[in-house]
């Protein structure tokens, strides 16, 4: 009971992996419209990531990670390729295929390991961040700081997907439909490979997903269990899973999280909270909740305002 109220605790703090749910599922466009210019964009009032989604090609910058991962913003970021040989980003039209040098690499080990320990052809990757990070205009509360990325947990498909299908095709639903355990007929141990791969990344903090998926992990895993510590259960990872890495070294305006402890996370006290029906079916609120205010630049560390407005990178 004691590792769960610590996990609750740490889920529950400023630095959270996505206290919006993410729409891994929303579709997107092959023709994504220009957004409009801003009628008065020095507006303090104006929310931030209205400012950020502004911004289509990294700052021209030294690379620097600023702030926290659901409030702050990163300089001089890299584009992840849309295609490689064991990898394809989908939902380009969201163009937040962004971040930093070390979660790009990492992305790319992560897909040869992929190919080579799950027998996968690739992996398909969701969303990194924006280009300068920053407050999104959908989807996330984190991904702000180029540290974040989502991998689907649909192996990337044989063949190079066309536009369409990256903005139109669905991800596989891992979760049974009683919520209760994975689907066995789409949930493999490919999958259980992938994770564990990812788990196994000296700069990798958290791995969130189902809870499901993590009692599923918790069962199969075999030989060294260790790697468990870092994935734990949050809402919305049904379709994918999102990995979090640590502040990078030389980087200390970045704050990040303590390392999970407790455990492997695996323990009937553990896991019990997330199946119980309080969870699994909660009660409608009594009444509407109330929306949050976005967050305007202002609220974000100093230096961003810097990178929001720097010179852009070469394309």
């Amino acid at each position: 009971m004691q590792v769960r109220l610590i996990l609750i605790a740490v889920m529950s703090s400023a630095v959270i992996a996505a206290a919006a749910p993410v729409h891994a599922q929303d579709k997107g466009s092959v023709e994504p419209k220009a957004l409009p210019p801003l009628a008065h964009p020095d507006d303090p009032s104006t929310p931030a990531k209205e400012l950020f989604a502004r911004r289509l090609l990294p700052s021209a910058q030294p690379t620097k990670v600023i702030g926290t991962y659901n409030r702050g913003c990163i300089a001089g970021a890299d584009r992840m390729p849309i295609n490689g040989e064991a990898w394809q980003v989908m939902r380009l039209s969201r163009n937040r295929n962004f971040g930093h040098p070390g979660m790009i690499a990492l992305l790319k080990r992560l897909a040869a390991r992929a190919h080579k320990d799950a027998g996968w052809p690739g992996i398909l990757v969701g969303d990194i961040g924006q280009p300068r990070g920053g407050p999104a205009l959908s989807g996330h509360a984190s991904h702000q700081i180029g540290l974040d990325a989502d991998i689907w947990l649909t192996p990337m498909p044989e063949h190079r997907l066309s536009r369409n299908e990256r903005e139109e095709m669905s991800a596989v639903m891992m979760v049974r439909q009683d919520r209760l355990d994975v689907d066995p007929r789409v949930f493999t141990k490919g999958h259980v490979a992938v994770i564990r791969a990812a788990a196994q990344e000296p700069s990798v903090q958290r791995i969130f997903v189902n809870a499901a998926i993590k009692k599923a992990l918790c069962r199969d895993a075999k030989g060294d269990r260790s790697w468990l510590t870092k994935v734990r259960p949050w809402w919305g990872h049904d379709y994918h899973f999102h990995i979090r890495m640590v502040c990078p070294p030389g980087n200390p305006d970045c704050h990040g999280q303590t390392d999970q402890a407790g455990g492997d996370g695996c323990s009937a006290d553990d896991l019990g909270y997330w199946f119980s029906d309080a969870v699994l079916h909660p009660p409608p609120p009594k009444e509407p909740p109330t929306p949050p205010q976005p967050v305007t630049l202002a609220q974000l560390p100093p230096a961003c305002r810097v990178v929001l407005h720097a010179p852009d990178a070469k394309n």
